[in-house]
């Protein structure tokens, strides 16, 4: 599915549109607040897996970037730091916020077929 998609579903805010993931295709999902899991469970697949997430840090870019994962979101409304959009842009992340909580968020992305990433 490609994030547009995802971002309706989701009614998600996008505060910027990375264009290189405008067609990308995602078919799996992680979720946590530990980075050091997904760091240890995200083993294959990590391009067209998306990360779901309640914790809004510098860390967790960085994980994403270390996993080649470019679609983060950010559940709860999250507000984001402009310092965190830019690094998100500077690294070919693509952020998106729901109001969604994590078990809701997953859910959603559970009904329209996504699988739990490995």
């Amino acid at each position: 599915m490609k994030f547009l998609e995802i971002a309706n579903i989701l009614d998600a805010y996008l505060p910027f549109r990375n264009s290189d993931v405008l067609d990308k295709e995602y078919q799996y999902v992680f979720a946590s607040d530990l980075m050091s899991d997904v760091l240890a469970l995200v083993t294959m697949d990590s391009e067209e897996t998306i990360l779901v997430t309640g914790l809004v840090n510098p860390q967790t870019l960085r994980t994403a970037e270390m996993l080649d994962i470019s679609l983060v979101i950010l559940v709860r409304n999250k507000i984001l730091t402009e310092d965190l959009i830019d690094q998100a842009q500077d690294h070919g992340i693509q952020l998106m916020t729901t109001k969604f909580s994590m078990f809701e968020t997953c859910g959603l992305l559970y009904e329209k077929g996504f699988k739990v990433s490995r």
